[in-house]
């Protein structure tokens, strides 16, 4: 699924991984620093300016100065497609990163006493597939139930992909009591160019919470995937993922970690191969995908906050 060779030099210049550090820096530099829900503390700033990756030709924005996850980011971006929320599908696969939302302690503390293990609530998946639905258990047969957002923005850009509508939401505020996490990333909307020979897939996001040190950097690569991949059952060209944040902040202990990735200068990005024509959204497979000329710095190991 991934390809490397071994690192040498690299002297072209990663404008847009190094928009990212340049963030990083100002929230230390500028941050304030906060409370917050996990207690860990932050430095934080609001509304910074947007980040801008271009995706065309192939181009990924998995960032180079720390090893990202990548094999995590492409098996959850299949869980919320499926519109799964139970956790325990993704620890099967070596995916650990809802496990801290999905335990026992941690649904007893808010609330959650008579849900099972692993069962997240009404979480993304669920939003984008089933929305409006009522939520029971992560093992209810949810077809045919509840707005599918996903196949209506298909639909729409394959039908009428000037409309100003194709917009994905997650934020559905009557249902957050039932979620072991509210969304963090709350909505995106899509939009088609055609100043080039194959119409081109635009994606903004909008997130409302952002972990720079852990959350973000998978943020980018999973909205950037999600563009290729539904760019790709119709028949079009990733164009650009820009990134818009509202409270943006470096978790306390994330401090020391992002100073060590600040000082590293970005390589290329890789390049994001999907190896087969697919025109159905829920065909892609995990073997489908491959991640070509990566070569990052090493892991930097970061705790995450719950």
């Amino acid at each position: 699924m991934t390809q490397e060779t071994p690192s040498g030099t690299f002297d072209t210049e990663n404008i847009q991984e190094q928009q990212y550090l340049n963030l990083c820096q100002k929230i230390l530099d500028e941050g304030e620093k906060r409370e917050d829900r996990t207690g860990t503390g932050t430095y934080s700033i609001f509304a910074p300016p947007q980040l801008r990756f271009d995706l065309s030709d192939g181009q990924f924005p998995l960032l180079t100065t720390k090893r990202v996850f990548f094999r995590g980011i492409l098996h959850e971006i299949l869980w919320f497609i499926s519109g799964c929320t139970d956790g325990k599908k993704l620890s099967e696969k070596g995916v650990h990163i809802w496990e801290g939302n999905g335990s026992r302690e941690y649904l007893d503390s808010i609330g959650l006493k008579d849900r099972r293990e692993d069962d997240l609530g009404p979480i993304y998946g669920f939003q984008w597939r089933h929305f409006g639905a009522k939520y029971v258990d992560c093992d209810t047969d949810y077809a045919d139930q509840g707005f599918d957002q996903i196949a209506n923005i298909i639909h729409t850009l394959k039908t009428n992909p000037y409309d100003r509508r194709i917009i994905l939401s997650a934020w559905n505020p009557p249902a957050f009591k039932e979620m072991a996490l509210p969304p963090c990333h709350v909505f995106c909307q899509f939009y088609v160019s055609y100043k080039s020979e194959k119409p081109r897939l635009n994606c903004q996001m909008y997130q409302r919470s952002c972990d720079m040190g852990l959350g973000v950097p998978f943020n980018i690569a999973s909205y950037a995937l999600l563009t290729y991949m539904i760019a790709k059952v119709c028949d079009m060209e990733p164009g650009e993922f820009i990134h818009v944040m509202g409270d943006s902040h470096i978790y306390c202990d994330h401090v020391e970690a992002l100073k060590l990735q600040i000082a590293r200068k970005p390589r290329p990005f890789p390049k994001l191969v999907i190896k087969r024509k697919i025109s159905d959204i829920d065909d892609f497979k995990y073997e489908d995908f491959e991640i070509v000329d990566y070569h990052p710095y090493p892991t930097i190991k970061m705790k995450m906050s719950v």
